[in-house]
């Protein structure tokens, strides 16, 4: 095919349109280098879900926290938790720790 013949094509003159080329290149560049591109969109948006998913879980973990909050603000309960979970004693108390046959016999097969 000569240059002649193509130049007489339709889809060619449309392609060497000077407006078509600029608007090509302009979208080329707005896809895929611009600072604002859409690959940077992208990005951006699973980031945010990410976010959102870490707000929603922090939110329920604030929740539950309230929870435990509401119910250390009884005396007895504060006492039990301490007990449980600091490993604390009155006077003249002694405390026992019992590990459970599983956690000892997993250390022994490492």
């Amino acid at each position: 095919m000569k240059i002649k013949e193509l130049k007489q094509k339709k889809w060619f003159s449309i392609a060497t349109n000077m407006y078509v080329l600029v608007l090509t290149v302009f979208f080329i560049w707005m896809l895929f280098f611009d600072t604002n591109s859409f690959l940077i969109h992208l990005e951006l948006k699973k980031e945010n879900n990410k976010l959102e998913k870490t707000k929603e879980y922090l939110q329920n973990e604030i929740v539950k926290d309230k929870i435990i909050i509401e119910k250390l603000s009884d005396t007895d309960e504060l006492k039990k938790f301490a007990r449980e979970e600091y490993y604390l004693k009155r006077k003249n108390e002694e405390i026992y720790l019992i590990e459970y046959q599983d956690s000892l016999k997993t250390d022994q097969d490492e």
